[in-house]
Protein backbone atom coordinates (compact mmCIF):
# COMPACT_ATOMS: atom_id res chain seq x y z
CA UNK A 1 0.00 0.00 0.00
CA UNK A 2 1.52 3.83 -0.48
CA UNK A 3 -0.59 5.12 2.26
CA UNK A 4 -0.17 3.51 5.68
CA UNK A 5 -0.98 4.48 9.75
CA UNK A 6 1.85 6.23 11.05
CA UNK A 7 2.81 7.74 14.82
CA UNK A 8 2.21 11.04 15.28
CA UNK A 9 5.38 13.05 15.80
CA UNK A 10 6.77 14.98 18.70
CA UNK A 11 4.17 13.98 20.80
CA UNK A 12 2.05 16.61 19.80
CA UNK A 13 -1.88 15.81 19.84
CA UNK A 14 -3.75 16.11 17.17
CA UNK A 15 -7.21 17.37 16.43
CA UNK A 16 -9.99 15.28 16.26
CA UNK A 17 -10.43 13.55 12.63
CA UNK A 18 -6.46 14.28 11.89
CA UNK A 19 -4.56 11.62 11.10
CA UNK A 20 -1.24 10.56 10.97
CA UNK A 21 -0.13 8.45 7.75
CA UNK A 22 3.23 7.47 5.93
CA UNK A 23 3.11 7.58 1.88
CA UNK A 24 5.48 5.48 0.27
CA UNK A 25 7.14 7.47 -2.35
CA UNK A 26 10.53 6.69 -4.48
CA UNK A 27 13.32 8.38 -1.89
CA UNK A 28 11.53 6.04 0.93
CA UNK A 29 8.54 7.25 3.40
CA UNK A 30 7.11 10.73 3.88
CA UNK A 31 4.71 11.35 7.00
CA UNK A 32 1.65 13.04 6.37
CA UNK A 33 -1.32 14.30 7.72
CA UNK A 34 -5.02 14.02 6.64
CA UNK A 35 -8.08 15.69 7.76
CA UNK A 36 -10.99 14.42 5.62
CA UNK A 37 -14.18 17.00 4.57
CA UNK A 38 -16.74 17.08 6.34
CA UNK A 39 -19.14 14.90 5.47
CA UNK A 40 -22.20 17.42 6.22
CA UNK A 41 -22.06 21.11 6.06
CA UNK A 42 -25.08 23.30 7.90
CA UNK A 43 -26.10 20.05 8.48
CA UNK A 44 -26.77 18.64 4.87
CA UNK A 45 -24.75 15.62 3.65
CA UNK A 46 -21.99 17.06 1.65
CA UNK A 47 -19.47 16.01 -0.89
CA UNK A 48 -15.71 17.16 -0.27
CA UNK A 49 -15.23 20.07 -2.23
CA UNK A 50 -11.73 19.54 -3.35
CA UNK A 51 -8.66 17.79 -2.43
CA UNK A 52 -6.09 20.75 -0.60
CA UNK A 53 -1.78 19.62 -0.41
CA UNK A 54 -0.24 22.23 1.99
CA UNK A 55 3.75 21.82 1.71
CA UNK A 56 5.82 23.20 5.05
CA UNK A 57 9.22 25.54 4.47
CA UNK A 58 12.74 25.29 6.10
CA UNK A 59 13.06 23.97 9.62
CA UNK A 60 9.30 23.46 8.97
CA UNK A 61 7.18 20.30 9.29
CA UNK A 62 3.57 18.68 8.52
CA UNK A 63 2.87 19.98 11.44
CA UNK A 64 2.78 24.03 11.05
CA UNK A 65 -0.34 23.22 9.60
CA UNK A 66 -2.43 21.49 12.77
CA UNK A 67 -4.58 24.68 13.67
CA UNK A 68 -5.49 25.18 10.30
CA UNK A 69 -6.81 21.97 8.93
CA UNK A 70 -9.62 21.16 11.08
CA UNK A 71 -10.63 24.36 10.06
CA UNK A 72 -10.47 23.94 5.94
CA UNK A 73 -11.92 20.07 6.28
CA UNK A 74 -14.97 21.87 8.15
CA UNK A 75 -15.14 23.83 5.46
CA UNK A 76 -15.44 21.05 2.62
CA UNK A 77 -11.93 20.19 1.48
CA UNK A 78 -10.19 17.20 2.38
CA UNK A 79 -6.86 18.69 3.52
CA UNK A 80 -3.51 17.34 3.61
CA UNK A 81 0.14 18.36 4.79
CA UNK A 82 3.56 16.71 4.68
CA UNK A 83 7.02 16.89 6.11
CA UNK A 84 9.38 17.29 2.98
CA UNK A 85 12.33 14.99 2.69
CA UNK A 86 14.50 15.43 5.72
CA UNK A 87 11.65 17.00 7.91
CA UNK A 88 10.94 15.45 10.80
CA UNK A 89 10.10 12.01 10.78
CA UNK A 90 10.05 11.68 7.20
CA UNK A 91 12.80 10.01 5.16
CA UNK A 92 16.37 11.70 5.40
CA UNK A 93 18.61 10.70 2.30
CA UNK A 94 22.39 11.13 3.09
CA UNK A 95 24.14 13.86 1.37
CA UNK A 96 23.25 17.58 0.61
CA UNK A 97 23.20 16.25 -3.42
CA UNK A 98 19.75 14.59 -2.56
CA UNK A 99 18.51 17.98 -1.72
CA UNK A 100 17.86 19.75 -5.13
CA UNK A 101 15.15 21.67 -6.18
CA UNK A 102 14.41 19.39 -8.68
CA UNK A 103 14.06 16.21 -5.70
CA UNK A 104 11.49 18.43 -3.83
CA UNK A 105 9.28 19.18 -6.39
CA UNK A 106 9.12 15.54 -7.46
CA UNK A 107 8.07 14.85 -4.03
CA UNK A 108 5.23 16.93 -4.36
CA UNK A 109 3.94 15.67 -7.83
CA UNK A 110 4.11 12.05 -6.32
CA UNK A 111 2.01 12.76 -3.27
CA UNK A 112 -0.57 14.65 -5.39
CA UNK A 113 -0.73 11.98 -7.01
CA UNK A 114 -1.17 9.55 -4.25
CA UNK A 115 -3.92 11.61 -2.66
CA UNK A 116 -6.42 12.62 -5.30
CA UNK A 117 -7.20 11.51 -8.72
CA UNK A 118 -7.75 15.28 -9.96
CA UNK A 119 -6.63 18.26 -9.70
CA UNK A 120 -5.17 19.23 -6.29
CA UNK A 121 -5.27 22.62 -4.65
CA UNK A 122 -1.34 23.46 -3.57
CA UNK A 123 -0.15 25.85 -0.84
CA UNK A 124 3.70 26.03 -0.30
CA UNK A 125 4.96 28.15 2.80
CA UNK A 126 7.73 29.92 2.61
CA UNK A 127 10.46 27.75 1.41
CA UNK A 128 7.48 25.28 0.52
CA UNK A 129 6.39 27.75 -2.21
CA UNK A 130 9.88 27.76 -4.02
CA UNK A 131 9.05 24.28 -4.00
CA UNK A 132 5.32 24.40 -4.86
CA UNK A 133 6.09 26.36 -7.61
CA UNK A 134 8.81 24.06 -9.23
CA UNK A 135 5.97 21.32 -8.91
CA UNK A 136 3.34 23.24 -10.77
CA UNK A 137 6.17 24.15 -13.68
CA UNK A 138 6.66 20.34 -13.92
CA UNK A 139 3.06 18.74 -13.87
CA UNK A 140 0.51 22.14 -14.13
CA UNK A 141 -1.87 19.80 -15.47
CA UNK A 142 -1.81 18.14 -11.76
CA UNK A 143 -2.85 21.72 -10.39
CA UNK A 144 -5.88 23.38 -9.73
CA UNK A 145 -4.15 26.59 -8.47
CA UNK A 146 -1.11 27.72 -6.73
CA UNK A 147 -1.11 29.41 -3.30
CA UNK A 148 2.23 31.27 -2.36
CA UNK A 149 2.09 31.47 1.36
CA UNK A 150 4.89 34.15 2.94
CA UNK A 151 6.97 32.86 -0.07
CA UNK A 152 8.67 35.03 -2.50
CA UNK A 153 10.00 34.61 -6.13
CA UNK A 154 13.67 34.37 -5.02
CA UNK A 155 15.68 34.96 -2.17
CA UNK A 156 17.49 36.72 -0.07
CA UNK A 157 21.57 35.90 0.47
CA UNK A 158 23.54 36.84 2.92
CA UNK A 159 21.83 36.05 6.00
CA UNK A 160 20.60 32.48 4.29
CA UNK A 161 24.67 32.11 3.92
CA UNK A 162 24.87 32.44 7.51
CA UNK A 163 22.53 29.67 8.32
CA UNK A 164 24.82 27.33 6.59
CA UNK A 165 27.69 28.46 8.52
CA UNK A 166 25.97 27.69 11.65
CA UNK A 167 24.37 24.54 10.39
CA UNK A 168 27.77 23.16 9.37
CA UNK A 169 29.35 24.00 12.66
CA UNK A 170 26.67 23.19 15.18
CA UNK A 171 23.88 21.10 12.97
CA UNK A 172 20.38 21.66 12.70
CA UNK A 173 19.37 21.94 16.80
CA UNK A 174 22.31 24.28 17.00
CA UNK A 175 20.56 26.90 14.11
CA UNK A 176 17.88 26.49 16.62
CA UNK A 177 19.51 27.07 19.35
CA UNK A 178 21.14 30.01 17.74
CA UNK A 179 17.86 31.05 16.75
CA UNK A 180 16.25 31.03 20.15
CA UNK A 181 19.35 32.36 22.61
CA UNK A 182 16.66 33.24 24.90
CA UNK A 183 16.18 29.36 25.40
CA UNK A 184 19.14 27.84 25.82
CA UNK A 185 22.10 28.24 28.22
CA UNK A 186 21.94 28.36 32.09
CA UNK A 187 19.39 30.41 33.69
CA UNK A 188 16.94 30.11 30.34
CA UNK A 189 13.09 29.49 31.50
CA UNK A 190 11.45 26.30 31.19
CA UNK A 191 10.66 25.65 27.72
CA UNK A 192 6.61 25.39 27.27
CA UNK A 193 5.00 21.99 25.46
CA UNK A 194 5.21 24.12 22.21
CA UNK A 195 9.29 25.04 22.42
CA UNK A 196 10.33 21.76 23.57
CA UNK A 197 8.60 20.09 20.25
CA UNK A 198 10.18 23.07 17.93
CA UNK A 199 13.62 22.24 20.22
CA UNK A 200 12.92 18.10 19.39
CA UNK A 201 12.04 19.01 15.95
CA UNK A 202 15.05 20.83 15.19
CA UNK A 203 17.22 17.29 16.47
CA UNK A 204 15.42 15.71 14.05
CA UNK A 205 15.92 17.53 11.24
CA UNK A 206 18.59 16.27 8.54
CA UNK A 207 21.63 19.11 8.17
CA UNK A 208 22.29 18.13 5.20
CA UNK A 209 18.70 18.67 4.24
CA UNK A 210 19.10 22.29 5.52
CA UNK A 211 22.10 22.89 3.70
CA UNK A 212 20.49 21.65 0.45
CA UNK A 213 17.00 23.62 1.13
CA UNK A 214 19.98 26.96 2.12
CA UNK A 215 21.73 26.14 -1.52
CA UNK A 216 17.97 26.02 -3.31
CA UNK A 217 16.75 29.07 -1.33
CA UNK A 218 20.73 30.90 -2.69
CA UNK A 219 20.27 29.48 -5.89
CA UNK A 220 16.77 29.22 -7.61
CA UNK A 221 16.02 31.23 -10.41
CA UNK A 222 12.99 33.84 -10.62
CA UNK A 223 10.49 31.66 -12.71
CA UNK A 224 7.90 34.04 -12.26
CA UNK A 225 7.56 34.33 -15.70
CA UNK A 226 7.50 30.73 -16.81
CA UNK A 227 4.56 30.27 -13.89
CA UNK A 228 2.82 32.66 -15.76
CA UNK A 229 2.94 30.90 -19.73
CA UNK A 230 1.76 27.53 -16.97
CA UNK A 231 -1.48 29.59 -16.59
CA UNK A 232 -2.15 28.31 -13.11
CA UNK A 233 -4.23 30.25 -11.32
CA UNK A 234 -2.37 32.10 -8.23
CA UNK A 235 -2.33 33.53 -4.87
CA UNK A 236 0.16 35.55 -3.14
CA UNK A 237 -0.77 35.87 0.42
CA UNK A 238 1.32 36.81 3.96
CA UNK A 239 0.81 38.14 7.13
CA UNK A 240 0.67 41.70 8.20
CA UNK A 241 3.86 41.45 10.12
CA UNK A 242 5.86 38.75 7.77
CA UNK A 243 9.43 39.74 8.32
CA UNK A 244 10.73 36.79 6.76
CA UNK A 245 10.54 37.64 3.07
CA UNK A 246 10.49 40.63 1.73
CA UNK A 247 6.80 42.09 1.45
CA UNK A 248 7.46 44.36 -1.49
CA UNK A 249 8.81 41.09 -3.45
CA UNK A 250 5.61 39.38 -2.69
CA UNK A 251 3.59 42.10 -4.07
CA UNK A 252 5.61 42.46 -6.94
CA UNK A 253 5.43 38.81 -7.68
CA UNK A 254 1.46 38.68 -7.33
CA UNK A 255 1.24 41.60 -10.39
CA UNK A 256 4.05 40.18 -11.97
CA UNK A 257 1.22 37.02 -12.14
CA UNK A 258 -2.02 38.44 -12.18
CA UNK A 259 -2.53 37.09 -8.72
CA UNK A 260 -4.83 37.99 -6.23
CA UNK A 261 -3.00 39.45 -3.18
CA UNK A 262 -3.99 39.30 0.28
CA UNK A 263 -2.36 40.36 3.60
CA UNK A 264 -3.94 38.29 6.73
CA UNK A 265 -4.19 40.54 9.71
CA UNK A 266 -3.04 39.19 13.29
CA UNK A 267 -0.02 36.98 11.97
CA UNK A 268 3.59 37.45 10.90
CA UNK A 269 5.47 34.36 9.30
CA UNK A 270 3.07 31.49 10.20
CA UNK A 271 -0.59 32.12 9.34
CA UNK A 272 -1.59 28.62 9.59
CA UNK A 273 -0.54 29.58 13.74
CA UNK A 274 -1.04 32.86 14.54
CA UNK A 275 -4.30 33.59 12.73
CA UNK A 276 -5.64 30.48 11.63
CA UNK A 277 -9.50 31.40 11.31
CA UNK A 278 -8.40 34.28 8.89
CA UNK A 279 -6.31 32.12 6.78
CA UNK A 280 -8.69 29.21 6.09
CA UNK A 281 -11.58 32.19 5.07
CA UNK A 282 -9.01 33.61 2.66
CA UNK A 283 -8.25 29.99 1.41
CA UNK A 284 -11.78 29.02 1.39
CA UNK A 285 -12.86 31.91 -0.67
CA UNK A 286 -9.59 31.44 -3.37
CA UNK A 287 -10.08 28.19 -3.88
CA UNK A 288 -14.36 27.92 -4.47
CA UNK A 289 -13.65 31.01 -7.12
CA UNK A 290 -11.17 28.29 -8.63
CA UNK A 291 -13.57 25.55 -8.53
CA UNK A 292 -16.72 27.96 -9.67
CA UNK A 293 -14.57 28.64 -12.78
CA UNK A 294 -13.59 24.90 -13.53
CA UNK A 295 -17.27 23.99 -13.15
CA UNK A 296 -17.92 26.66 -15.56
CA UNK A 297 -15.42 26.03 -18.01
CA UNK A 298 -16.85 22.24 -18.23
CA UNK A 299 -20.34 23.26 -18.66
CA UNK A 300 -19.41 25.88 -21.35
CA UNK A 301 -17.38 23.33 -22.91
CA UNK A 302 -20.25 20.55 -22.92
CA UNK A 303 -22.62 23.34 -24.23
CA UNK A 304 -19.89 24.22 -27.13
CA UNK A 305 -19.80 20.47 -28.53
CA UNK A 306 -21.83 19.44 -31.37
CA UNK A 307 -24.76 17.44 -30.86
CA UNK A 308 -24.73 13.77 -32.70
CA UNK A 309 -27.92 14.16 -35.37
CA UNK A 310 -30.31 11.99 -35.63
CA UNK A 311 -31.47 10.67 -39.35
CA UNK A 312 -35.22 8.80 -39.78
CA UNK A 313 -34.42 5.99 -42.10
Amino acid sequence: MLVQPAEPFGGLPLPDGVRCLSIRSTVGELTALCSPAATTRWGVAAEPRGTVLLVPGLGGSKEDFLPLMPLLSDLGWDTWSFSQRGQADSVAPRSSLSYRLDDFASDVVEVAHVISDGPVHLLGHSFGGLVARAAVLRSPDLFSDLTFLCSGPKCWTEEIREMALVVRESGSLGLWEASNPDLVGPGAPQLTPQEEFLRYRAGQTSSDGLLGIINVLVNAPDTTADLVRAGVRALVTHGAADDAWPQPWQELMARALGARYEIIPGAGHLPPEENPGDTAALLDDFWGETEELAAAAAAAAAAARPRNAVFAI
